[in-house]
C-alpha cells in the first residue's frame, strides 16, 4: 500500500465558467488547460508564469468537448450547435468553423500526428477532417443511435467509437470499414479510449462499470463495478498502468491496472463528475463537473516524461502483455484540503480567421507541413519541440509488412509439403531468384529506412504472392495428373 506522500493531492482549483464543466485537456507542455462547459464557452488556463485565463465566446449552446492538437497549436471544440471549431489558444482566440454534421457534435479528438481530427455526432456517425487540407474527408456510418465519442489509435490505423445503441466499434482509418464490435445488453458507454500503446481499449459504462478490452483477442480483461452512478469519462496515466474515471456519484476512481484494483477514491466535487484527463506527462490531472469547478491535482503516485513515453510508443512494433486479472477490495477514500486560487480572466469575442495568407498558414498547419511561404518565425519553437520525435523515415517496420512476410512464409511451406519431387525442385529453382531480391530488400528496408525502398519492397511482396498463387495452380494440376498417372 502507498504512503500518504505517495497519494494524490489536489493542488488547486479555479472558477470561471457559469455551468457544468463537460470536457478539459492539457497542453503538450503541461502549461495551459483548456475547459469547455454548458455556458457556450471555452476557457483558457495558463498556470506559469502568472495565473491567467481566457474565455472563448463563439459557439451558440453547449461545448461538449475539447482537444489540443499534439503540437499544441490548435485548440478544437465540439458543441450542440452542430459546429466544430479550431482555435488558435493565444489572448486573440481566433477560429475557423467546420459544418458537416447535422446534429449536435459530442467530440474531438486528434490522431497522433495532428494530421487529422475525428468527430463523433448524435447525428449517428463519424467525420474524418483533414487538418493540412483544412477540409472534411470521409464519413463513418454503421451506429444505430447517438455517437457520444470517437478516438485515434497512438498509432492512427484505427478508430474506436462508442454509441447509444450500446455498441462500441473497432474502424479501420485505411480502408474505412469497421473492423470490430463490441456489445453490451445493459448499457452504453459514455466514453471509451485507447491506452497509450493502442493494444487495449477501455469504456465508462452509463451502467456505472468501467470495462477493458484487448483489442489483439477481442476479448474482455477487466470489468470494474466501483461507482455508484454512471460513469462519464475515463483517462489512462501515459505509463497505462493507472486508469482514472469520473462518475455521476461525485467521486474520482483511480485503478491499478496492473494489479486489477481500485487504489484512490477522491472526492472533492460537489456534484456530478463529468470530465477527468491526465497531463500528457502524467504529473498532473484535472476534474470538472457540475459545480462549476475546475480541480487540479498533482498524481505523486507514478510520474514519466513525456518524451521518453512518445519515442517508445512510437517505435512499437510488438504488443505488450496484457494486463491480468484480480478481484481486490479497494482502499478507503482519500479526501484532501482544498486550496483557492484567484485567477485573472480575460474574455475574447469569437473571431474568424483572417484571408488566406497572411498569419492564417502559421497557425493552422501543423509545423511539419508548413508550405514554403509560411513565415519561418512562427513556427520555430514548435519545430524544435519536435526534434526529438522520430520523423517518418526512421521509424520500424510496420507491423503489417512482417504479418504479410510470414504468410507468404506459410504459404510457401504448404506448396513444399504437397508438391510431387520433380515440381518442387522446378519451383525452387524458379523461386530462388524473387525470394532472394524480396530478402535484401527486406534487409535494405531495415537498414535504410527509405521510402522508395519500401516502395520497391512492396511491389516484391506483390509480385512473389502473385507469382506463388499462379504456380500453386500449376502445382495443383500436376499433382491430379501425377495421382492419375501411378493410378
Amino acid at each position: 500500500m502507498a504512503s500518504a506522500t505517495e497519494d494524490p493531492v489536489l493542488e488547486r482549483y479555479f472558477k470561471g465558467h457559469k455551468a457544468a464543466i463537460t470536457s478539459l485537456d492539457f497542453s503538450p507542455n503541461g502549461k495551459q488547460l483548456a475547459t469547455a462547459s454548458w455556458d457556450t464557452f471555452l476557457m483558457l488556463w495558463n498556470f506559469k508564469p502568472h495565473a491567467r485565463a481566457y474565455r472563448y465566446v463563439g459557439h451558440k449552446d453547449v461545448v461538449t468537448s475539447v482537444q489540443f492538437s499534439p503540437h499544441g497549436n490548435l485548440l478544437a471544440s465540439a458543441s450542440r450547435d452542430r459546429t466544430v471549431r479550431l482555435w488558435i489558444p493565444d489572448k486573440r482566440g481566433k477560429f475557423s468553423e467546420f459544418k458537416a454534421h447535422t446534429a449536435p457534435v459530442r467530440s474531438v479528438d486528434f490522431s497522433a500526428d495532428g494530421q487529422f481530427l475525428a468527430t463523433a455526432s448524435e447525428d449517428k456517425s463519424i467525420k474524418v477532417w483533414s487538418m493540412y487540407r483544412q477540409r472534411f474527408l470521409y464519413s463513418l456510418y454503421r451506429h444505430t443511435h447517438w455517437v457520444r465519442c470517437a478516438k485515434f489509435s497512438p498509432d492512427g490505423r484505427l478508430i474506436v467509437s462508442c454509441s447509444e445503441d450500446k455498441t462500441i466499434k473497432i474502424w479501420d482509418t485505411t480502408n474505412k470499414q469497421c473492423v470490430n464490435n463490441f456489445s453490451d445488453s445493459v448499457g452504453f458507454a459514455n466514453f471509451v479510449d485507447f491506452n497509450p500503446s493502442g493494444t487495449c481499449i477501455a469504456s465508462a459504462g452509463s451502467d456505472q462499470t468501467v470495462k477493458v478490452w484487448d483489442v489483439r483477442v477481442n476479448k474482455l480483461l477487466q470489468h470494474y463495478q466501483v461507482h455508484s452512478g454512471g460513469v462519464n469519462c475515463i483517462s489512462f496515466h501515459p505509463s497505462g498502468n493507472y486508469l482514472i474515471t469520473a462518475s455521476s456519484d461525485g467521486t474520482l476512481k483511480i485503478l491499478d491496472l496492473l494489479e486489477g484494483r481500485l487504489i484512490y477514491t477522491l472526492q472533492g466535487h460537489t456534484g456530478p463528475v463529468f470530465t477527468v484527463s491526465f497531463s500528457k506527462g502524467g504529473e498532473l490531472f484535472a476534474s470538472g463537473g457540475a459545480d462549476t469547478q475546475v480541480l487540479l491535482w498533482r498524481t505523486n503516485f507514478d510520474e514519466l516524461p513525456y518524451k521518453g513515453l512518445n519515442k517508445r510508443n512510437l517505435k512499437r512494433l510488438h504488443f505488450d502483455s496484457p494486463p491480468h486479472l484480480l478481484d481486490i477490495y479497494p482502499r478507503t477514500p482519500h479526501p484532501h484540503e482544498e486550496k483557492v486560487e484567484t485567477v485573472e480572466t480575460t474574455e475574447t469575442s469569437g473571431r474568424t480567421l483572417p484571408d488566406k495568407g497572411e498569419e492564417a498558414c502559421g497557425y493552422f498547419l501543423n509545423p511539419s507541413l508548413l508550405s514554403p511561404e509560411c513565415s519561418p518565425t512562427t513556427t520555430k519553437k514548435k519545430t524544435e519541440d519536435m526534434s526529438d520525435l522520430p520523423c517518418e523515415s526512421q521509424r520500424s517496420i510496420p507491423l503489417a509488412v512482417t504479418d504479410a512476410l510470414e504468410h507468404i512464409m506459410e504459404q510457401l511451406n504448404v506448396l513444399t509439403q504437397i508438391s510431387p519431387q520433380g515440381l518442387w525442385r522446378h519451383l525452387t529453382d524458379c523461386e530462388k531468384e524473387p525470394c532472394e531480391n524480396l530478402e535484401s530488400s527486406y534487409d535494405l528496408l531495415k537498414e535504410n529506412h527509405v521510402k522508395n525502398h519500401f516502395v520497391s519492397f512492396c511491389n516484391i511482396v506483390l509480385y512473389v504472392t502473385f507469382s506463388l498463387f499462379i504456380r500453386h495452380l500449376f502445382s495443383l494440376k500436376a499433382i491430379a495428373l501425377f495421382t492419375s498417372c501411378q493410378i
